[in-house]
């Protein structure tokens, strides 16, 4: 078994490789010189779906099964010309149950049942109640979550900037906003459930119902699948910041806290990583190696993964180029010596 990182920035993608010992690595790349990579997926055929833009050309997929060779697709999500809205960015891919979904800005909900030959919009959402009224926040108008529920393929939440958390509970044709207990950002009067600002979400593997949501105004957890939400803080020196992600062994969770809204760099400098142990009620540096001063790189809300070995890695790409890694849950951390672009996404991919 193998494990590779798919790190894509504003100029291509590069290919993070090593055994699953992960102690010594190698970097492969770039594809796509000169494009923006904004989001990967494996797909249940065991080959990889790649997001790409283009300022001239637009967005479009790209499928390989050994990232050497690359097919783009014929057919992408696009909105209808009469529409009025502009497909900007894929920003999130899901392979499930035989199906693809693709979360996108301006923001939507796309699905492929053909592999990627043909993209139907998710109308419930695409043209929901209250979609006069959804306004961007600072990174766009973006769907950039996408979570299902593994016990039940009808069952699906998705997070939109600065819109707020969506479920449905009946394969896509209705969707409910679920945001109750998390402060509103963008109050409307007209439209009541939406102006609130996700930035990242990550759900317990064992319980689909447990969602923990990193949002603009602090951290977040549900036990009842979004119907209401707690916020849980207690050690994190801020309350903004934009990754989550969870190890699926031991359930242990990791976040990067910035310093605010207003200044999106590291708090003090140092950047800390914070894990929690106990399911998102404390929370605690997990730093060793990394950075302690004059560190000002941020990391964005697609930019921090973890693999599935035992214990599990964790890959975190920043603003400035720069990819830490922990091949032990977060214990300590290696920087591996380069210097990208702009990192927006990391995906971890294992192969065989």
């Amino acid at each position: 078994m193998s494990v590779t990182a798919l790190i894509g920035t504003i100029k291509g993608s590069w290919l993070l490789r090593a055994d699953d010992a992960r102690q010594v690595w190698r970097l492969e790349g770039p594809a796509f010189k000169g494009w923006k990579v904004t989001a990967a997926t494996r797909e249940e055929d065991g080959s990889y779906l790649l997001a790409t833009a283009s300022d001239v050309y637009g967005p479009a997929l790209q499928r390989t099964r050994d990232f050497k060779e690359f097919e783009q697709l014929e057919s992408s999500p696009a909105w209808p010309e009469e529409s009025g809205r502009k497909l900007k960015q894929i920003w999130r891919l899901r392979a499930h149950g035989g199906s693809i979904f693709a979360g996108v800005d301006e923001a939507g909900l796309f699905r492929s049942a053909d592999g990627g030959a043909t993209w139907e919009s998710i109308c419930g959402l695409n043209e929901h109640e209250t979609r006069e009224a959804w306004q961007p926040g600072f990174g766009g108008l973006c769907l950039h979550e996408i979570l299902v529920d593994p016990t039940n393929q009808d069952r699906m939440w998705i997070g939109i900037s600065a819109v707020g958390v969506f479920r449905t509970d009946d394969g896509g044709v209705t969707w409910n906003s679920k945001n109750d207990g998390v402060p509103v950002i963008l109050e409307d009067q007209d439209h009541q459930g939406i102006g609130y600002c996700v930035h990242g979400l990550v759900q317990d593997p064992d319980d689909p119902n447990k969602i923990y949501r990193q949002d603009h105004v602090g951290m977040f957890v549900t036990d009842d699948g979004g119907d209401s939400w707690v916020r849980q803080e207690d050690g994190l020196p801020s309350t903004f910041g934009f990754p989550i992600v969870m190890d699926p062994h031991t359930r242990h969770l990791f976040c990067l806290p910035l310093e605010s809204d207003e200044f999106r760099i590291p708090v003090d400098g140092r950047f800390d990583i914070y894990r929690s142990t106990d399911a998102a009620r404390t929370w605690a540096p997990s730093s060793t190696g990394l950075p302690r001063s004059d560190t000002y790189a941020g990391v964005l809300r697609q930019a921090m993964a973890v693999d599935g070995c035992n214990p599990c890695g964790i890959y975190v790409g920043t603003t400035a180029g720069t990819i830490y890694v922990s091949n032990d849950v977060g214990e300590s951390w290696a920087t591996i010596p380069c210097h990208l672009p702009r990192i927006l996404c990391v995906e971890a991919l294992m192969e065989d």
